[in-house]
């Protein structure tokens, strides 16, 4: 198939937009002007008139969990309860129309109601009618179950992080999960891989990645998703295994993934107190805590080395500064078995990276590690009220995310969403970067949106993906931008944010040639 687009407003990376694009067979064979597309016109099989429309490289999401997404977009979404009463009688609701069914629900968060706590297993009984429940935190890394699903689980109660209250994280928060998730049926699974895939497709997101492992989705779910991938009627999926040692390198080799890697657990989440921390948490229940460690030094060295000598990536889920410190001890003694310029080769990343400091940075810049962010976090949790402050204090909290500091000295950013924890929204991502809560470390609308593009495709290991240019696939998106603001043409045709633009909507993602979405239809 030969298409020629023409009328565009291409973005290629600088101030100049072009005007028109050649494709051959899903490969950009031109990008130029609209008056040499001329010569091109009788060698096309389609033309594509866009009339001004914003064409840019499709999204790369380089965090998402694809089942859970899809959960949260099919089933009990609680991320708009504004207090514990409010989330309670959207439970009871549910559970009136969803009688006799488990129940799995997402996004509940105690730091923004007025109650300021989280819901007790009590509550889920009286508002379930005595039903199976499993609720999430919005960072997923603690839940709280009813009563019933407790009693199904006898052994929770001589876990590491379980309440009576029904409020459940470390490993108690993880058996639960299994045991929840494993009441999903192969068809419920299915709608919540399409749901999650159509929904990115709807936004312009050409490749996710997709993390599981042991304690998040299971290597039958895993395998599911990159099953449907590959099926070729969606986006690219790249799959990291966040599983330790040999073990885990085997199974993420049998399944196909690109890494050992991904949420890979060092330590948990600020939100429910499991980051782990150098100082206390200054709102905790109890003096002295510093958050969960799950893994020392040695091991994430032993790891490092044998992903590296396997040629998969390893990488970890780290955001507190203690996890940070015993993440990038990890990688010293790494460096010093293997060479600094072995490591820079393998293109190790890590998850989150929240808290990282300036010796933490100038570490990761030399080893060539990847840092896979979300700048949603910042936009939901920054700022001189957010949650942040609340469990850290000012000072910490305003160092958190550095993104200019970290591209500023050569660290790669790759962006994602961590769905389900924050929405499929690339361009709610770009705007968090470009308007960062400490102003010192905002991106500009071009770094931003590099990260968003180039830098997932160059985490998972492709040095080409991400720019509309000769030899390059074509998967791109086309955006209406008739209901925006004038964009800049310094930003090349994007829209600059600063100024408050809105975003684009998007009309069209095309992956490899191929479009997976067009208008309001998803093509599968």
């Amino acid at each position: 198939m030969r298409t020629l687009i023409r009328g565009a407003n291409i973005y290629t990376g600088g101030p100049d937009p072009s005007e028109a694009m050649y494709i051959v067979d899903g490969t950009i064979r031109w990008v130029g002007t609209g008056e040499a597309a001329m010569s091109y016109v009788d060698q096309s099989d389609e033309m594509v008139e866009l009339g001004g429309a914003l064409v840019t490289p499709a999204f790369v999401d380089a965090h998402v969990h694809t089942t859970t997404t899809g959960l949260s977009l099919t089933g009990l979404n609680l991320t708009g309860a504004t207090s514990l009463a409010d989330m309670l009688d959207t439970l009871e609701r549910h559970c009136r129309r969803e009688r006799g069914h488990h129940v799995l629900g997402h996004g509940w968060e105690e730091s923004r109601w007025p109650e300021g706590r989280a819901p007790t297993r009590q509550e889920l009984d009286r508002a379930s009618y005595g039903g199976v429940v499993y609720l999430t935190r919005i960072d997923v890394h603690s839940a709280v179950a009813s009563s019933a699903l407790i009693a199904a689980l006898p052994e929770l109660k001589v876990l590491d992080g379980y309440n009576d209250s029904g409020l459940l994280t470390r490993a108690a928060h993880h058996v639960a999960r299994a045991a929840a998730l494993s009441t999903i049926s192969p068809l419920q699974r299915e709608h919540a891989h399409v749901a999650t895939f159509e929904q990115a497709a709807r936004r312009g997101i050409g490749c996710l990645h997709e993390l599981g492992g042991p304690e998040i989705s299971g290597e039958q779910d895993f395998a599911a998703v990159l099953s449907v991938a590959k099926q070729g009627k969606y986006l690219d999926v790249v799959g990291y295994w966040g599983q330790l040692g040999v073990a885990g390198i085997e199974v993420a080799q049998r399944l196909e993934a690109r890494g050992a890697a991904g949420d890979l657990f060092a330590d948990g989440a600020l939100g429910s107190h499991t980051a782990c921390l150098r100082d206390d948490y200054l709102d905790a229940d109890h003096p002295g805590e510093r958050g969960a460690a799950y893994l020392s030094s040695d091991q994430v060295h032993h790891h490092v080395v044998a992903c590296t000598r396997a040629s998969l990536q390893a990488g970890f889920h780290v955001i507190g500064d203690g996890a940070l410190d015993t993440v990038a001890e990890g990688f010293r003694l790494a460096a010093k078995e293997l060479g600094t310029s072995t490591l820079r080769a393998a293109r190790h990343r890590l998850e989150h990276v929240e808290m990282v400091d300036t010796d933490h940075i100038a570490l990761f810049a030399e080893l060539g590690i990847v840092a896979s962010v979300q700048p949603a976090f910042d936009a939901l949790w920054g700022g001189a009220d957010g949650m942040y402050v609340q469990r850290l204090g000012l000072t910490r909290a305003g160092a958190m995310n550095p993104y200019a500091d970290m591209n500023a000295r050569g660290i790669v950013l790759a962006f994602g969403s961590d769905a389900p924890v924050t929405r499929l929204d690339p361009w709610a991502g770009v705007r968090a970067a470009v308007n960062h809560q400490t102003p010192r470390q905002r991106l500009d609308v071009h770094a931003a949106f590099a990260a968003h593009t180039v830098g997932g495709w160059y985490a998972a290991g492709d040095d080409d993906g991400g720019v509309l240019a000769a030899g390059r696939d074509a998967t791109y998106a086309v955006w209406d931008t008739s209901d925006t603001n004038r964009y800049q043409s310094s930003s090349g045709g994007l829209p600059d944010f600063m100024t408050g633009d809105k975003a684009p909507t998007c009309r069209r993602t095309v992956v490899r040639g191929r479009t997976i979405f067009i208008e309001d239809e998803v093509l599968a």
